[in-house]
């Protein structure tokens, strides 16, 4: 489909998540949970989602940065936190309003199980960070559900980043641009989508996610 929405070709794209400094630190728990109020909600999507973008020259412990900085030693060293934030998945949540409230409740009642940590502050300050998407049209269109299951071999992870997992803040159900497109083409592709649909892509890397909607194309279409 033109632009993804008009149930014509499919526009494969590629982005890159543009990192905006904010000037916002936190020194402790409580002004990171104070902050979590206020802060734009592009960097709750950067430190939720922005690691999946980012070079990684190891396997991160933790997906979230919020986690990563309450676990590690210049930050708080609080295990119990960390590992609290480190199961929330962002998938699960309508939006970023409903994930901000669920991390600043689960903060909120981590300060009020721990006094020591109240009065904690960290050597190395949280550094809110926003992001701005820059998307690129690759010029590479489609024009059948079964030429999108070969081209999609050569597209890039951030193609898959934008085409699965950005796509859930500009489709109205929330879903996946493959889905989206797919459903011009009537019921007869329901369980395919239905298969890329429980596909997760948060606790997994680019890497993975496109080997998942790959075997789930080669699956289908044999």
């Amino acid at each position: 489909m033109d632009g993804n929405g008009n149930g014509r070709s499919f526009n494969i794209k590629d982005c890159a998540l543009s990192a905006i400094a904010t000037g916002v630190r936190a020194h402790n728990l409580r002004e990171l949970r104070d902050h979590m109020l206020r802060i734009h909600p592009g960097s709750i999507y950067y430190h939720f989602w922005g690691g999946l973008l980012r070079p990684r020259f190891d396997e991160r412990e933790f997906n979230n940065d919020f986690a990563l900085w309450l676990h590690e030693a210049h930050g708080l060293h609080d295990e119990t936190l960390a590992e609290r934030l480190a199961v929330v998945d962002p998938s699960e949540y309508a939006d970023i309003e409903q994930l901000r409230f669920q991390l600043i409740d689960i903060m909120s009642d981590r300060l009020d199980e721990s006094e020591k940590l109240r009065l904690t502050h960290a050597d190395k300050p949280f550094e809110f960070i926003r992001s701005q998407i820059v998307v690129f049209d690759t010029g590479f269109r489609i024009s059948s559900p079964e030429d999108l299951a070969r081209t999609a071999r050569s597209m890039t992870p951030s193609s898959y980043f934008f085409h699965f997992i950005d796509s859930r803040r500009r489709t109205p159900g929330r879903g996946n641009d493959f889905c989206e497109w797919l459903s011009n083409y009537g019921p007869e592709y329901s369980r395919l989508c239905d298969k890329l649909r429980e596909i997760d892509p948060y606790f997994i890397s680019l890497a993975e996610l496109k080997n998942s909607i790959l075997a789930t194309f080669d699956d289908y279409f044999s």
